[in-house]
């Protein structure tokens, strides 16, 4: 569907419908419990939060290992002062470093200790098999498809920039 399509759609329906009210707290509560269930089951399996595994995750993924605690919060969509008080804890339990910047004095990189690391590999894999349990055993291939083309459009439709930037280099 253009551009210009899902506009005319947009103007021609300006209200939700109760069955797409119906479907959206659907999402909401399914998605919701989904966090919760794989929240209770990571604690359970490593002692980490569900908080704690993203922050690792975010470091593990980075560059070095390591990310200035302003580009952490945007990475993981936190506020920073929730970030900090996080990362105190994670600190404490050695988790992570924080290390003044080199390149500003303002700000502080944050590190995956060594530590940090055979906690978070240890939790991988039971969190990764939680994951199958509850969401993926839960749909068949081409459920999944759906999802991935839903997941698609919803992304395309709030980052409509991003969707024009790749049509042009798909065009190039």
């Amino acid at each position: 569907m253009t551009d210009a399509e899902l506009a005319t759609r947009a103007v021609a329906r300006p209200r939700m419908t109760s069955n797409e009210l119906t479907i959206w707290r659907c999402l909401l509560d399914t998605t919701g419990e989904l966090r919760k269930r794989l929240g209770t089951q990571i604690l359970q399996d490593s002692s980490l939060s569900p908080a704690d595994y993203q922050v690792l995750l975010a470091l593990k993924e980075a560059a070095g290992r390591r990310l200035r605690s302003s580009e952490l919060a945007a990475n993981i969509d936190w506020e920073r002062s929730r970030l900090s008080h996080h990362l105190g804890r994670m600190e404490r339990r050695g988790l992570i470093r924080r290390d003044d910047c080199a390149t500003d004095s303002r700000g502080a990189e944050v590190s995956l200790t060594e530590d940090g690391a055979a906690v978070f590999r240890r939790a991988t894999a039971p969190h990764l098999r939680a994951i199958k349990k509850h969401f993926a055993d839960a749909l068949t291939p081409d459920q999944f498809q759906a999802l991935a083309d839903i997941l698609q459009a919803l992304q395309n439709h709030l980052h409509p920039e991003s969707m024009a930037d790749r049509l042009g280099r798909d065009r190039s």
